[in-house]
């Protein structure tokens, strides 16, 4: 075994130890083919206020400008599908946010990783990566065979369907790159048919300005009447494109203890929600990324459900 094999293999062995799902490893070069998709999405405005997507075009499509000198993409998943749900007659939030925030928790676990490596081989430089800096995550999942980028634009593994966090740790250090599944959406259309918003406007092109995640978390501005009774409950965040996706019929819970969610956030109804107060808030959702949206955006959500249902 060469050292490129052994330092692959004591990644994706620690990687394991440290509780992710599953890792696998890409060279650290140009994305050609996601360049002219990434273009087409910002030029239609399909990012809608998040402007910092426009930021570091460049850098989005390039790691060795994140890390200089940086030969390997390490892609790693992490489960975070719940064993239990909410009352199903409630205001919804997205399985992703049931526990703590996964930012900090993913972060820890990458250090970790980078930590190991360099006790074990020595000095590598590197950078960890957790959806909060200009990495096209998914590509780099797909492009390391961990699932394909599905219609709805969910990396999707046919073992375990498509609730992972997706994260990466930039280094520079040679390693044994794994190469890229197919595809196995097929004619399933089943994402783009369920949402609610329409916001899968083809195969592969979503319009993240109508999605009810974007609505119910980026947004900063009043929800446009024109999407009163179409955001299917959801308060916070949306699962509606996973939820009918036929690969999510394998999804197996999660074991990780600090996405366990509150039992107010489980057993909660619509008129507890509607009667929340800011201490509560701050109680339920401690350490949760439902916190970005702030108490006053939860809020804002929750009366436009209110008093926009009834205008289908």
């Amino acid at each position: 075994m060469n050292n490129k094999e052994k330092y692959t293999q004591f990644i994706k062995q620690k990687a394991q130890e440290l509780g992710f799902s599953y890792c696998g490893v890409s060279q650290a070069t140009f994305l050609e083919e996601e360049a002219p998709r990434l273009e087409s999405w910002l030029k239609n405005n399909m990012h809608g206020e998040m402007k910092y997507m426009e930021n570091h075009f460049d850098k989005r499509l390039d790691p060795r400008l994140l890390v200089p000198g940086a030969k390997s993409v390490v892609s790693l998943l992490l489960n975070y599908f719940p064993a239990q749900q909410q009352n199903p007659n409630a205001y919804k939030i997205s399985k992703y946010a049931y526990g703590e925030d996964y930012h900090f928790i993913i972060k820890d676990k990458l250090k970790d990783l980078l930590h190991f490596i360099n006790d074990e081989i020595g000095a590598v430089d590197g950078r960890v990566f957790v959806d909060s800096a200009p990495v096209l995550d998914k590509a780099w999942a797909a492009k390391s065979g961990l699932g394909w980028v599905g219609k709805n634009n969910n990396l999707i593994r046919k073992s375990h369907g498509s609730f992972f966090f997706v994260a990466e740790l930039i280094i520079d250090l040679e390693l044994m790159y794994d190469t890229a599944t197919t595809n196995h959406c097929g004619s399933c259309t089943a994402c783009i048919d369920a949402c609610p918003t329409q916001a899968i406007e083809s195969p592969y092109v979503v319009n993240g300005s109508k999605c009810i995640s974007y609505l119910t978390i980026e947004l900063k501005d009043a929800i446009p009447n024109e999407f009163a009774g179409k955001l299917d409950d959801w308060m916070y965040g949306c699962d509606v494109c996973q939820d009918v996706c036929p690969w999510n019929r394998f999804a197996t819970p999660h074991n990780e203890p600090l996405f366990q969610p509150k039992p107010e956030l489980i057993n909660y109804n619509n008129q507890q929600w509607t009667d929340l107060t800011n201490e509560l808030f701050n109680e339920i959702f401690k350490k949760s990324a439902v916190k970005r949206t702030k108490f006053s955006g939860l809020m804002r959500n929750v009366t436009f459900l209110n008093y926009k249902n009834n205008k289908k």
